[in-house]
């Protein structure tokens, strides 16, 4: 059940570390490391949780991981499906920034950015359109030429409008991370990530980890700065906001699809939520 950080290894040969691997693969999973983590979606859908954000993604999501933030991608699979290339990163460390900068002033106008980054950046629009082009110019060229993309990559996420940012987890997220953490919340992400459209059960995540109940609902809290339930819940939130926006499918049967007993307790959370409903959320981003 142990398991430790991702440790990066350090490209001797480049600034940043350029990655990228398929899914499912041995290093996607919750996980979380000092360095700063740029991370492009190039193939799929599926959910995300950074911090204690949960959120869906698609083809084309661009994202900034702050350091020591755990995070994680779980695509829609079929049964034995694998996506080659799924991500594409780039991984930094902020001291190299810092000491960087020192001779590079100009590189200093990313610190605000990087201090942001903290709570896990979205990046919406024609930002995450300009920032995957970047990115994946990065992954074709060495040297200067890589060089040059990084420096462009900068320019286009600090430079980022407001409109173009999503801030993901809560500003006082702060996870109690210990040896075997990321094994026991990766093994419950699996079980939630594959059930939440039906039936999903404390005490079976917490036999699958081989804790009590009781254990188990502290220790997870610990370990992900929410509750299981709250877990749960913003799993199914996100699945609905999915289908909402891309669906004509009736709210009702969303309702029941994404695992809600019934159509108010569903109306209820949504609006808590999104701070709108379901029909209201619907006209808003189908309009």
């Amino acid at each position: 059940m142990r398991a430790n950080r991702e440790v990066i290894p350090h490209d001797p040969d480049h600034s940043v570390r350029w990655h990228q691997h398929d899914y499912p693969s041995a290093v996607a999973r919750w996980n979380y490391h000092p360095e700063y983590e740029i991370h492009l979606i190039r193939k799929g859908t599926g959910k995300f949780i950074v911090g204690d954000h949960i959120g869906t993604f698609e083809a084309g999501h661009v994202s900034l991981v702050g350091s020591g933030l755990p995070h994680d991608w779980v695509s829609d699979l079929q049964p034995g499906e694998l996506l080659e290339g799924r991500d594409a990163l780039i991984q930094f460390d902020g001291k190299w920034v810092e000491q960087t900068a020192q001779l590079v002033p100009e590189l200093a106008e990313i610190k605000p950015l990087l201090e942001q980054s903290a709570r896990g950046i979205e990046f919406l629009g024609r930002t995450a359109e300009k920032a995957a082009a970047s990115i994946e110019a990065m992954g074709v060229s060495t040297g200067l030429g890589r060089l040059q993309h990084l420096l462009e990559l900068f320019a286009i996420l600090t430079n980022a409008p407001q409109e173009d940012r999503r801030y993901l987890a809560d500003e006082w997220f702060r996870p109690q991370l210990d040896g075997q953490a990321e094994a026991v919340v990766d093994i419950v992400l699996e079980y939630v990530f594959g059930n939440h459209s039906g039936s999903v059960k404390m005490s079976e995540a917490a036999a699958l980890v081989g804790m009590s109940e009781s254990t188990f609902s502290k220790y997870f809290k610990r370990a992900t700065g929410q509750n299981f339930s709250d877990l749960v819940r913003k799993l199914r939130l996100a699945h609905a906001r999915r289908l909402l926006e891309q669906s004509d499918k009736a709210i009702s049967d969303i309702c029941y699809e994404v695992g809600f007993a019934n159509l108010s307790n569903f109306n209820r959370h949504f609006l808590n939520d999104t701070g709108e409903t379901p029909r209201r959320y619907r006209q808003r981003t189908q309009g």
